[in-house]
């Protein structure tokens, strides 16, 4: 089974450009260059972007391959398939990794076990049950890779070719 997804760093030191070059072209099997592009967003920072096709549980791979560097901002994500979920990882160097099961449409998909175990803290010690539904829809990750995931001058253009 294989799937479709993208890559998304978002921020990473130039140094470190060629080290996720490497680690991306040793998931995948082939070799990657990368068109890195200055990052607005924080200045000395590059950013680039990747689709890649492979299979199911590559993306998973991408992240953990990624997953070392605490001064990079990432986004991994794959597409459902036949027998399989979508999938999105994000990781910024404050808050960690994030990782959540996507739809179809792109939706997050949350286990009901999580639902009671975030339910259950909320009534048994009194947490903001808002922000940890926030938490588990990855709204934190969301907040700080915002500003970075518009892209700067230079950064490629994607043109949609069919709208269903």
């Amino acid at each position: 089974m294989t799937t479709r997804g993208v890559l998304y760093v978002h921020s990473a030191p130039r140094a470190l450009c060629p080290h996720v070059e490497w680690a991306v072209a040793g998931v995948l099997g082939v070799r990657v260059n990368l068109d890195w592009i200055r990052q607005p967003a924080a200045p000395g920072q590059y950013r680039s972007e990747l689709s890649w096709q492979g299979e199911v549980g590559t993306a998973s791979k991408l992240a953990s391959a990624l997953r070392g560097w605490q001064l990079m901002r990432y986004e991994v994500t794959s597409e459902p398939c036949v027998g399989a979920e979508g999938e999105r990882y994000s990781s910024t160097p404050a808050l960690g990794i994030f990782h959540a099961v996507t739809g179809i449409h792109g939706d997050i998909l949350i286990p009901e076990d999580r639902l009671r175990a975030v339910l259950l803290r909320a009534r048994s010690e009194g947490s903001d049950l808002e922000a940890e539904i926030s938490r588990l829809l990855g709204k934190p990750w969301d907040d700080e890779l915002e500003p970075f995931r518009y892209a700067g001058e230079g950064a490629p253009v994607r043109w949609l070719h069919q709208v269903v």
